[in-house]
């Protein structure tokens, strides 16, 4: 049975930092590339980063300089470091998980939330 556990979220004053972390289980996580996404209140689901299988990363815009995505392969899991964090960036986080030799394998978390407000 695959899992992915997004944890991690919580309540954060704007300026402040988090890091999520999503473990996975039942699947070859090395062969997955993996992503964050997002989706605040009233708000269509958004890509906020990725990292491949082969660890090449990639950002929103609204996110860049301010996220990192990393992955450890041995853990299974995939971190999103959040910094300089404001009220935009409060939303449900949800980790993905996409096979890259299959469309058909791709797994999705329950989410974690993620509130910025002072």
């Amino acid at each position: 049975q695959v899992q992915l556990v997004e944890s991690g979220g919580g309540l954060v004053q704007p300026g402040g930092s988090l890091r999520l972390s999503c473990a996975a289980s039942g699947i070859s996580f090395s062969i997955y590339g993996m992503n964050w996404y997002r989706q605040a209140l009233g708000k269509q689901r958004e890509l906020v980063a990725t990292i491949t299988s082969g660890g090449s990363t990639r950002y929103a815009d609204s996110v860049k300089g301010r996220f990192a995505i990393s992955r450890d392969n041995v853990k299974k899991t995939v971190y999103l470091q959040m910094n300089s964090l404001n009220a935009e960036d409060t939303a449900v986080y949800y980790c993905n998980a996409k096979n890259d030799y299959s469309i058909l394998h791709e797994y999705w978390g329950q989410g974690t939330q993620v509130t910025v407000s002072s």
